[in-house]
Protein backbone atom coordinates (compact mmCIF):
# COMPACT_ATOMS: atom_id res chain seq x y z
CA UNK A 1 0.00 0.00 0.00
CA UNK A 2 1.08 3.71 -0.68
CA UNK A 3 2.16 5.76 1.99
CA UNK A 4 -0.25 8.83 2.59
CA UNK A 5 1.41 10.84 5.17
CA UNK A 6 4.51 12.34 5.85
CA UNK A 7 4.80 12.94 10.07
CA UNK A 8 6.39 11.25 12.13
CA UNK A 9 3.75 9.12 14.04
CA UNK A 10 5.95 6.71 15.98
CA UNK A 11 4.81 8.62 19.24
CA UNK A 12 1.33 9.28 18.53
CA UNK A 13 -1.99 6.69 19.25
CA UNK A 14 -5.10 5.70 17.06
CA UNK A 15 -7.97 4.34 18.75
CA UNK A 16 -9.86 2.30 15.69
CA UNK A 17 -13.44 1.63 16.56
CA UNK A 18 -14.75 -1.03 14.22
CA UNK A 19 -11.22 -2.20 13.69
CA UNK A 20 -12.12 -5.77 13.31
CA UNK A 21 -14.38 -4.58 10.61
CA UNK A 22 -13.49 -4.29 6.81
CA UNK A 23 -12.63 -1.09 6.36
CA UNK A 24 -11.34 -0.58 10.14
CA UNK A 25 -9.20 -3.63 9.59
CA UNK A 26 -6.67 -2.17 6.73
CA UNK A 27 -6.90 1.32 8.14
CA UNK A 28 -5.20 -0.74 11.47
CA UNK A 29 -2.88 -2.51 8.81
CA UNK A 30 -1.63 0.79 7.66
CA UNK A 31 -1.08 2.56 10.87
CA UNK A 32 0.97 -0.50 12.13
CA UNK A 33 3.09 -0.80 9.23
CA UNK A 34 3.73 2.81 9.39
CA UNK A 35 5.06 3.11 12.53
CA UNK A 36 2.23 3.92 14.49
CA UNK A 37 2.87 4.58 18.31
CA UNK A 38 0.14 2.77 19.62
CA UNK A 39 -3.28 1.35 17.58
CA UNK A 40 -5.87 0.45 19.41
CA UNK A 41 -9.05 -1.47 18.21
CA UNK A 42 -12.43 -0.92 20.09
CA UNK A 43 -14.94 -4.04 18.21
CA UNK A 44 -17.37 -6.07 19.73
CA UNK A 45 -16.95 -8.66 17.13
CA UNK A 46 -20.98 -8.80 15.80
CA UNK A 47 -20.02 -8.38 12.23
CA UNK A 48 -16.42 -8.20 12.25
CA UNK A 49 -14.87 -11.53 12.86
CA UNK A 50 -11.70 -11.95 15.19
CA UNK A 51 -9.58 -12.96 11.95
CA UNK A 52 -9.33 -9.50 10.94
CA UNK A 53 -7.29 -8.53 14.10
CA UNK A 54 -5.46 -11.70 14.67
CA UNK A 55 -3.17 -10.41 11.95
CA UNK A 56 -2.07 -7.95 14.53
CA UNK A 57 -1.93 -9.72 17.48
CA UNK A 58 2.29 -10.18 17.20
CA UNK A 59 2.90 -6.05 16.99
CA UNK A 60 3.72 -4.54 20.17
CA UNK A 61 2.07 -1.33 19.49
CA UNK A 62 -1.40 -3.09 19.12
CA UNK A 63 -4.18 -3.51 21.83
CA UNK A 64 -7.44 -5.19 21.60
CA UNK A 65 -10.52 -4.02 23.67
CA UNK A 66 -13.60 -6.17 23.16
CA UNK A 67 -16.60 -3.84 24.11
CA UNK A 68 -19.67 -2.15 22.40
CA UNK A 69 -20.02 1.02 21.77
CA UNK A 70 -23.71 1.46 22.98
CA UNK A 71 -21.62 1.40 26.13
CA UNK A 72 -20.19 5.08 27.15
CA UNK A 73 -18.02 3.74 29.66
CA UNK A 74 -16.48 1.49 27.49
CA UNK A 75 -15.96 4.22 24.68
CA UNK A 76 -14.45 6.36 27.77
CA UNK A 77 -11.86 3.55 28.19
CA UNK A 78 -11.06 3.18 24.94
CA UNK A 79 -10.22 7.27 24.48
CA UNK A 80 -8.05 7.34 27.46
CA UNK A 81 -4.93 8.53 26.43
CA UNK A 82 -5.41 8.77 22.49
CA UNK A 83 -4.39 10.86 20.44
CA UNK A 84 -6.00 10.48 16.97
CA UNK A 85 -9.67 8.62 16.43
CA UNK A 86 -11.11 6.94 13.79
CA UNK A 87 -14.36 6.21 14.03
CA UNK A 88 -15.85 3.52 11.97
CA UNK A 89 -17.96 1.18 14.07
CA UNK A 90 -21.21 1.12 12.74
CA UNK A 91 -24.58 -1.25 11.77
CA UNK A 92 -24.36 -1.06 7.53
CA UNK A 93 -26.55 -2.31 5.02
CA UNK A 94 -29.75 -0.80 4.17
CA UNK A 95 -31.67 -3.19 3.78
CA UNK A 96 -30.77 -4.24 7.76
CA UNK A 97 -32.13 -0.93 8.86
CA UNK A 98 -35.41 -1.36 6.80
CA UNK A 99 -35.49 -4.74 8.51
CA UNK A 100 -34.40 -3.39 12.41
CA UNK A 101 -34.41 0.64 12.24
CA UNK A 102 -34.38 0.55 15.92
CA UNK A 103 -30.57 -2.02 16.14
CA UNK A 104 -29.10 0.27 14.22
CA UNK A 105 -30.02 3.55 15.52
CA UNK A 106 -28.43 2.40 18.87
CA UNK A 107 -25.53 1.83 17.11
CA UNK A 108 -25.00 4.31 14.39
CA UNK A 109 -26.91 7.25 16.32
CA UNK A 110 -26.20 5.95 20.53
CA UNK A 111 -22.78 4.53 19.37
CA UNK A 112 -22.04 7.67 17.69
CA UNK A 113 -22.78 10.37 20.18
CA UNK A 114 -20.98 7.92 23.23
CA UNK A 115 -17.84 8.07 20.55
CA UNK A 116 -17.66 11.77 19.88
CA UNK A 117 -18.50 12.46 23.67
CA UNK A 118 -15.71 10.61 25.16
CA UNK A 119 -13.28 11.75 22.36
CA UNK A 120 -14.04 14.89 22.97
CA UNK A 121 -13.71 14.82 27.06
CA UNK A 122 -10.05 12.87 26.24
CA UNK A 123 -9.34 15.95 24.43
CA UNK A 124 -8.47 14.17 21.02
CA UNK A 125 -6.39 15.87 18.23
CA UNK A 126 -8.91 14.30 15.67
CA UNK A 127 -11.84 12.58 14.74
CA UNK A 128 -12.92 11.54 12.15
CA UNK A 129 -15.63 9.04 11.45
CA UNK A 130 -17.67 7.30 8.44
CA UNK A 131 -20.17 8.77 6.90
CA UNK A 132 -22.13 7.41 3.71
CA UNK A 133 -22.98 8.31 0.13
CA UNK A 134 -26.76 7.27 1.57
CA UNK A 135 -27.27 10.47 2.92
CA UNK A 136 -27.78 11.75 -0.58
CA UNK A 137 -31.06 10.03 -0.92
CA UNK A 138 -33.62 11.27 -3.73
CA UNK A 139 -30.71 14.16 -4.68
CA UNK A 140 -30.89 13.02 -8.34
CA UNK A 141 -27.79 15.29 -9.80
CA UNK A 142 -24.67 13.89 -10.74
CA UNK A 143 -21.91 13.93 -9.99
CA UNK A 144 -23.21 14.25 -5.91
CA UNK A 145 -21.43 17.12 -4.14
CA UNK A 146 -21.33 17.69 -0.79
CA UNK A 147 -23.69 20.40 0.15
CA UNK A 148 -26.38 19.17 -1.87
CA UNK A 149 -28.56 16.28 -0.39
CA UNK A 150 -32.22 15.02 -0.64
CA UNK A 151 -35.03 12.94 1.04
CA UNK A 152 -33.15 10.23 2.68
CA UNK A 153 -34.37 6.52 1.76
CA UNK A 154 -34.19 4.38 4.54
CA UNK A 155 -32.63 4.37 8.43
CA UNK A 156 -29.49 3.58 7.63
CA UNK A 157 -28.91 6.98 6.00
CA UNK A 158 -30.95 8.79 8.13
CA UNK A 159 -28.23 7.75 11.03
CA UNK A 160 -25.35 8.58 8.73
CA UNK A 161 -26.85 12.18 8.28
CA UNK A 162 -27.20 12.05 12.21
CA UNK A 163 -23.89 11.66 12.73
CA UNK A 164 -23.15 14.98 10.44
CA UNK A 165 -25.14 16.46 12.41
CA UNK A 166 -23.97 15.96 15.66
CA UNK A 167 -20.53 16.06 14.45
CA UNK A 168 -21.21 19.65 13.04
CA UNK A 169 -22.48 21.11 16.01
CA UNK A 170 -19.57 19.52 18.45
CA UNK A 171 -17.30 21.30 16.01
CA UNK A 172 -19.11 24.59 16.41
CA UNK A 173 -19.77 24.58 20.30
CA UNK A 174 -16.59 22.98 21.83
CA UNK A 175 -14.00 23.86 19.03
CA UNK A 176 -13.75 20.32 18.21
CA UNK A 177 -11.54 19.08 15.13
CA UNK A 178 -13.85 17.11 13.29
CA UNK A 179 -13.93 15.51 9.91
CA UNK A 180 -16.99 13.23 7.97
CA UNK A 181 -15.98 10.86 5.52
CA UNK A 182 -18.93 9.90 2.73
CA UNK A 183 -18.09 6.36 1.67
CA UNK A 184 -18.72 5.58 -1.77
CA UNK A 185 -19.09 1.93 -2.74
CA UNK A 186 -15.80 0.52 -0.69
CA UNK A 187 -14.82 -2.83 -1.62
CA UNK A 188 -11.53 -4.87 -1.79
CA UNK A 189 -9.92 -7.88 0.49
CA UNK A 190 -12.16 -8.99 3.77
CA UNK A 191 -15.24 -7.92 2.93
CA UNK A 192 -17.61 -9.94 4.22
CA UNK A 193 -19.31 -12.59 1.58
CA UNK A 194 -20.94 -14.13 4.02
CA UNK A 195 -24.83 -13.64 5.44
CA UNK A 196 -27.99 -12.05 5.04
CA UNK A 197 -26.18 -8.43 4.70
CA UNK A 198 -23.02 -9.58 1.83
CA UNK A 199 -21.34 -6.64 -0.20
CA UNK A 200 -22.13 -7.32 -3.60
CA UNK A 201 -18.67 -7.65 -4.82
CA UNK A 202 -17.54 -10.56 -2.46
CA UNK A 203 -21.60 -12.13 -2.87
CA UNK A 204 -20.91 -12.63 -7.14
CA UNK A 205 -17.12 -13.91 -6.55
CA UNK A 206 -18.07 -16.16 -4.14
CA UNK A 207 -21.52 -17.49 -6.38
CA UNK A 208 -19.77 -18.16 -9.31
CA UNK A 209 -16.42 -19.59 -7.73
CA UNK A 210 -19.11 -22.50 -6.23
CA UNK A 211 -21.53 -22.29 -9.40
CA UNK A 212 -24.22 -21.18 -7.01
CA UNK A 213 -27.50 -18.61 -8.22
CA UNK A 214 -26.12 -15.24 -8.30
CA UNK A 215 -28.50 -12.45 -8.04
CA UNK A 216 -28.71 -8.79 -9.32
CA UNK A 217 -31.13 -6.44 -8.22
CA UNK A 218 -33.15 -4.92 -10.76
CA UNK A 219 -32.22 -4.49 -14.20
CA UNK A 220 -28.22 -4.42 -13.43
CA UNK A 221 -27.95 -0.71 -15.17
CA UNK A 222 -27.94 1.21 -11.71
CA UNK A 223 -24.27 2.31 -11.12
CA UNK A 224 -22.15 2.58 -8.13
CA UNK A 225 -18.91 5.17 -7.86
CA UNK A 226 -17.45 1.24 -6.44
CA UNK A 227 -14.33 2.45 -4.22
CA UNK A 228 -11.22 0.07 -3.69
CA UNK A 229 -10.15 -0.04 0.51
CA UNK A 230 -6.90 1.41 0.25
CA UNK A 231 -8.19 4.89 -1.02
CA UNK A 232 -10.77 4.99 2.26
CA UNK A 233 -7.59 4.32 4.14
CA UNK A 234 -5.59 7.27 2.73
CA UNK A 235 -9.27 9.62 3.09
CA UNK A 236 -8.78 8.36 7.26
CA UNK A 237 -4.83 8.85 7.14
CA UNK A 238 -5.33 11.99 5.65
CA UNK A 239 -7.67 13.66 7.57
CA UNK A 240 -6.86 12.50 10.90
CA UNK A 241 -2.88 13.98 10.35
CA UNK A 242 -4.28 17.00 8.17
CA UNK A 243 -2.80 20.64 9.93
CA UNK A 244 -4.92 22.35 7.51
CA UNK A 245 -7.75 23.80 9.80
CA UNK A 246 -10.32 25.02 6.52
CA UNK A 247 -10.11 21.06 6.11
CA UNK A 248 -11.80 20.21 9.71
CA UNK A 249 -15.98 20.85 10.53
CA UNK A 250 -16.19 19.00 6.96
CA UNK A 251 -17.71 16.02 5.40
CA UNK A 252 -15.87 14.41 2.03
CA UNK A 253 -17.22 12.31 -0.49
CA UNK A 254 -14.87 9.63 -0.56
CA UNK A 255 -14.56 7.88 -4.27
CA UNK A 256 -13.22 7.65 -7.50
CA UNK A 257 -14.98 9.78 -8.78
CA UNK A 258 -16.51 7.11 -11.93
CA UNK A 259 -19.45 5.19 -11.69
CA UNK A 260 -20.17 1.46 -13.56
CA UNK A 261 -23.00 -0.17 -13.47
CA UNK A 262 -23.76 -3.00 -11.31
CA UNK A 263 -23.82 -5.28 -14.92
CA UNK A 264 -20.63 -4.15 -15.81
CA UNK A 265 -19.29 -4.86 -12.61
CA UNK A 266 -20.62 -8.73 -12.89
CA UNK A 267 -18.82 -9.26 -15.81
CA UNK A 268 -15.98 -8.02 -15.42
CA UNK A 269 -15.61 -10.53 -12.34
CA UNK A 270 -17.01 -13.51 -14.73
CA UNK A 271 -13.70 -12.06 -16.85
CA UNK A 272 -11.08 -12.19 -14.05
CA UNK A 273 -12.30 -15.79 -13.05
CA UNK A 274 -12.49 -17.13 -16.35
CA UNK A 275 -16.04 -18.37 -15.92
CA UNK A 276 -19.37 -18.29 -17.81
CA UNK A 277 -22.08 -18.14 -15.49
CA UNK A 278 -25.24 -16.33 -15.84
CA UNK A 279 -26.72 -13.95 -13.52
CA UNK A 280 -30.15 -13.49 -12.23
CA UNK A 281 -31.97 -11.19 -12.04
CA UNK A 282 -34.90 -10.05 -9.34
CA UNK A 283 -36.81 -7.47 -7.62
CA UNK A 284 -35.40 -4.22 -7.09
CA UNK A 285 -34.25 -3.20 -3.30
CA UNK A 286 -36.07 -1.26 -1.48
CA UNK A 287 -34.45 2.31 -0.37
CA UNK A 288 -32.00 1.57 -2.89
CA UNK A 289 -30.60 4.61 -5.24
CA UNK A 290 -30.37 3.65 -8.62
CA UNK A 291 -27.65 5.77 -9.77
CA UNK A 292 -24.09 6.94 -7.56
CA UNK A 293 -21.17 9.21 -8.70
CA UNK A 294 -19.13 11.68 -6.51
CA UNK A 295 -17.30 14.75 -7.13
CA UNK A 296 -14.23 14.29 -4.75
CA UNK A 297 -12.96 17.83 -5.49
CA UNK A 298 -13.16 18.87 -2.13
CA UNK A 299 -11.52 16.00 -0.85
CA UNK A 300 -8.72 16.90 -3.13
CA UNK A 301 -8.30 20.59 -1.89
CA UNK A 302 -8.46 19.97 1.52
CA UNK A 303 -7.00 17.00 2.38
CA UNK A 304 -4.33 16.63 -0.36
CA UNK A 305 -6.60 13.36 -1.33
CA UNK A 306 -5.75 11.17 -4.73
CA UNK A 307 -7.34 7.94 -5.46
CA UNK A 308 -4.21 5.90 -5.86
CA UNK A 309 -6.33 2.65 -6.98
CA UNK A 310 -8.96 3.00 -10.12
CA UNK A 311 -11.84 0.55 -9.97
CA UNK A 312 -10.57 -2.53 -12.17
CA UNK A 313 -7.30 -2.38 -10.71
CA UNK A 314 -8.88 -2.47 -6.94
CA UNK A 315 -11.57 -5.37 -8.59
CA UNK A 316 -8.38 -7.53 -9.76
CA UNK A 317 -6.80 -7.54 -6.24
CA UNK A 318 -10.00 -8.50 -4.52
CA UNK A 319 -10.85 -11.84 -7.11
CA UNK A 320 -7.67 -12.69 -6.48
CA UNK A 321 -8.06 -12.45 -2.88
CA UNK A 322 -11.78 -14.29 -2.72
CA UNK A 323 -10.50 -16.99 -5.20
CA UNK A 324 -7.67 -17.98 -2.83
CA UNK A 325 -9.71 -17.80 0.19
CA UNK A 326 -11.95 -20.26 -1.07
Amino acid sequence: MAVFHTKDISGKSFLVTGGAGFIGSHIVEYLLANGAGKVRVLDNLATGPINNVNLFTDHQQYEFIEGDIRDSATCAKACEGINYVSHQAALGSVPRSVKDPITSNEVNVSGFINMITAAKDAGVTMFVYASSSSVYGDEPNLPKTEARTGNLLSPYAVTKAANELYAAVFSNLYGMRVAGLRYFNVFGPRQDPNGPYAAVIPLFVSGILKKEPVYINGDGAQTRDFTFVENAVQANVRAMLTDNEAACGQVYNIAVGQNFSVNFLYQSICELLGADHAATHREARAGDIHDSLADISQAKQLLGYAPTRQFLDGLATTVQYFKEKQ
